[in-house]
């Protein structure tokens, strides 16, 4: 009787039953009491099909909606999107050139909904809008770090969504069939048009015909939703699977292998986008081994995969191998900046967003600006590799907003990140991490919107909260990364992390057996004197200069340097006076309370306030994430502080 009652309850209110698990993402339920009809004026097609499903089953605000493709709008994958407010309902329409750009608008009309944008009620009641939208970035890639074994490098979500055993002889099993259909209409979404399936550090296995013939029914559910597949490749795949005797990109049948894989390739998947390629990078295999250029290993590919229009995407992260005894984050420019322009026209070289290791701050990489001939994809990660990982509720839009606020989004072709998805019931693992992909999607399509108006419109999209506590929340959001950074690594600190996983902090860590640049003592070089990296011109290692002015003038001398960026361009004594007019210890004391404090307060926000305002499970998971959190920027505080002042001698303040 009481299942009765409960059933009848959703029924009559049209509350989905869909458990409040984070399951569906940013996503709507499916309204079940009313349906709108879709007027398509264009012909059949996968895509428009699933916009027009989308429509039905969430358009809440209108009878009516309107499809039209029309390809002299000259819109490529942008739309333009119509939403008349008549006082009771809205009369609305969605125009585009491409069926892409149908979904995308049918998303748009669906988020503008959801986040209370256009509403028939309250504040924002008869808003009437009309817009035209066109992504800024070409490629808007996810980057996932899956194995084929289902772990995931770096993966903090439980195990690989690619089910790779359920997909035997041409099927794939239904429950993982509508898993990637979820993860396609979320990517869709927010308008990301591009996957890369598998870890850079690729097994060359990926490339047999066993797991092609699986990739090709993964590419056939994405492609409706306008997502193009990638693969990344060991470059030593062809002598790894016994079919020659080398890899050197010079030869003509490592040559002729690649060529003949490549058509294998695309006769499976004809819309196959290219390879993702890590090279003579932490023991993986490339042209180097050869004694031959990144280019040239570069173009033996692209030349292969060039007759179906594919690219090759070689990621700039090398270092140890040609510059050994040379700082760190000057060795990718030094690698890569004598070949720019010997690369072929379908080469896109990949370059993280600063110039180490996804630290919680860095300056940005220097290569977008040095490298003239050459086009680029800006890599920034995801997955909370150095921020806490999927325990740390840490929003990573102010992060991103910061480096387009030095890169001009001109300076590249597209934009990848690093996936934080996995099997977990809620994709990421932390119900907040979730806002870090869908914040992905939104700027990689638009890198002018505000990391508030995002997390607003995730935050409304996400829980059914009032005004008041999304106002709460999103400051709570807009606060984390910048606590992250002050109670992991303030004033330019950077990879101090403890080894291998990177959760907790490790300022003494050296072994002698691991490369100097994997040990944290190698980037702070705390000493009696002072404290951070002399990465200067005159006294130190000189990567200032690597910069385009103004930014090396400013970065080199250690009057202008900013605060955040000093002890990663600047050894500093113990007692050097801040801006602040503070110490540089008691800055650095300052800061680590700092973090400390803004979690605790988060968490005590999160308690307190937000309770009568989030389903109990998703609450409690927050509530349980918060207090661990807590307890690392502690941790993080107390043994940086203790490492750091047996040089200082000073007291913690």
């Amino acid at each position: 009787m009481k299942s009765l009652l409960i059933f009848v309850l959703l029924a009559l209110t049209g509350i989905s039953s869909y458990a409040e698990d984070g399951s569906r993402l940013w996503m709507s339920t499916p309204n079940t009491v009313a349906h709108c009809k879709v007027i398509t004026k264009a012909p059949a097609s996968k895509t428009i099909d699933i916009a027009r499903q989308e429509l039905e089953n969430h358009w809440t605000l209108g009878s009516k909606v309107s499809l039209v493709l029309n390809k002299s709008l000259r819109l490529g994958e942008g739309y333009k999107v119509i939403a008349k407010s008549n006082g009771t309902s809205y009369e609305a329409s969605v125009h585009a050139s491409q069926p892409i750009g149908l979904l995308y608008g049918a998303y748009d009309l669906l988020r503008m909904q959801n986040s209370g944008t256009i509403a028939l009620h309250g504040n924002r009641a008869n808003t009437s809008v009309e817009k035209v939208e066109k992504p800024t970035f070409p490629t808007r890639m996810l980057n996932h770090w899956d194995n084929l074994d289902g772990s995931i490098e770096r993966g903090y979500a439980g195990k690989s969504i690619w089910k790779w055993e359920q997909m035997n002889n041409g099927v794939m099993s239904e429950t993982l069939k509508n898993r990637i259909q979820q993860y396609a209409a979320a990517n869709a979404s927010i308008g990301i048009n591009a996957t890369v399936l598998n870890n850079v550090n690729a097994s060359p296995k990926m490339l047999t015909h066993e797991y092609l013939s699986k990739v090709k029914l993964i590419a056939d559910i994405l492609r409706p939703y306008g997502i193009t597949t990638y693969l990344s490749i060991n470059f030593a795949t062809p002598m790894a699977l016994g079919d020659t005797k080398t890899a050197d990109p010079l030869d003509k049948t490592v040559a002729g292998w690649w060529k003949k894989k490549a058509k294998e390739v695309y006769k499976l998947i004809p819309d196959f986008g290219g390879f993702l390629v890590k090279a003579n990078s932490e023991g993986q295999p490339g042209p180097g081994d050869y004694q031959r250029t990144h280019a040239e290993g570069a173009n033996l590919l692209a030349d292969a995969v060039k007759p179906y229009g594919g690219k090759i995407i070689w990621r700039s992260f090398v270092y140890g191998a040609n510059h050994k005894n040379e700082d760190r984050v000057k060795q990718s420019l030094s690698e890569f900046k004598p070949m720019d322009g010997k690369f072929r026209p379908n080469v896109i070289l990949q370059s993280k967003n600063g110039p180490l290791d996804f630290q919680p701050r860095e300056p940005f990489a220097p290569i977008f600006m040095q490298l003239k001939k050459t086009p680029q994809y800006g890599e920034l990660q995801i997955t909370q590799e150095y921020l806490g990982q999927s325990k740390h509720l840490v929003y990573l839009a102010p992060m991103w907003k910061e480096f387009f606020s030095f890169v001009h989004p001109s300076l590249m072709q597209g934009i990848a990140a690093v996936a934080n998805i996995g099997d977990d019931t809620n994709w990421c693992g932390h119900p907040f991490s979730q806002a870090n992909w869908y914040a992905f999607g939104r700027l990689a399509w638009n890198p002018q919107l505000t990391s508030e108006e995002i997390a607003d419109e995730w935050l409304r999209q996400t829980f059914s909260m009032p005004d008041e506590a999304i106002t709460t929340m999103k400051n709570v959001m807009m606060e984390s990364r910048e606590a992250c950074v002050n109670y992991m690594m303030p004033l330019g600190l950077h990879h101090i992390f403890k080894f291998d996983h990177h959760y907790g902090p490790e300022p003494d860590g050296f072994k002698a057996d691991y490369p100097l640049e994997w040990c944290p003592v190698y980037y702070h070089q705390a000493d009696s004197i002072g404290v951070g990296f002399d990465r200067t011109i005159a006294t130190g290692s000189a990567a200032t200069a690597q910069y385009p002015e103004p930014y090396a003038s400013e970065y080199d001398n250690i009057a202008t340097c900013p605060d955040e960026y000093l002890l990663w361009f600047h050894h500093v004594p113990w007692t050097y006076r801040m801006k602040s007019g503070k110490t540089l210890w008691q800055e650095l004391c300052d800061k680590y309370n700092a973090g400390v404090a803004t979690v605790r307060n988060h968490r005590y926000i999160w308690h307190y306030k937000m309770k009568p305002y989030v389903d109990a499970e998703r609450w409690n998971h927050v509530d349980t994430l918060l207090n661990e959190q807590f307890g690392n920027a502690k941790e993080w505080r107390d043994v940086c502080l203790d490492y750091f002042q047996t040089f200082s001698k000073l007291p913690i303040e």
